[in-house]
């Protein structure tokens, strides 16, 4: 069983979560990126709780919750802010798992090109153009609708699976 251990996952952090751009056209933004996984526990009533905890380890098969907080560091509203992700390296993004409220989100299977899922063509196995998969997008884009006013944050983010 293969583990991949904090550095590993600081490499994929640094792909990942740093994003490779975002744009805003009034303001400052202060990012701050998170790697987590769910750590489930029993007490002696069977009471289950989940708990999240920084992801300094993981073997292949777990999930991994990255998130991305942003914030208006200025005094004034801050717009036309985007945010742009890649996925990790060996991660496959967990269908139906990117968050982001009062955002619109597009997905990239090339780094260069965003478009809703069902606007992305693949080319299949025999040449021919399929719908993309969640396991094809290597990116995500995050766009704000609107302002973000001074003080305020919001948070974006998604789970990947660790191959």
């Amino acid at each position: 069983m293969k583990t991949l251990h904090l550095a590993h996952l600081i490499l994929a952090l640094n792909i990942a979560m740093v994003p490779i751009s975002y744009a805003q056209q009034a303001g400052s933004i202060e990012l701050k990126n998170v790697a987590e996984i769910e750590v489930k526990t029993t007490d002696a009533k069977g009471k289950v709780t989940i708990k999240r905890t920084p992801a300094d380890k993981a073997i292949p098969g777990t999930e991994v919750i990255y998130t991305t907080t942003f914030k208006n560091i200025s005094d004034k509203p801050a717009g036309d802010i985007v945010i742009n992700n890649p996925l990790p390296l060996h991660t496959t993004l967990v269908a139906d798992s990117v968050f982001g409220t009062n955002t619109d989100i597009t997905y990239s299977v090339d780094g260069k090109n965003f478009a809703t899922p069902e606007k992305i063509k693949v080319k299949g196995k025999d040449g021919k153009e399929v719908p993309a998969t969640a396991a094809d997008y290597t990116h995500i884009r995050w766009s704000l609708k609107g302002n973000l006013a001074a003080g305020k944050s919001g948070q974006v983010g998604f789970r990947a699976k660790i191959n």
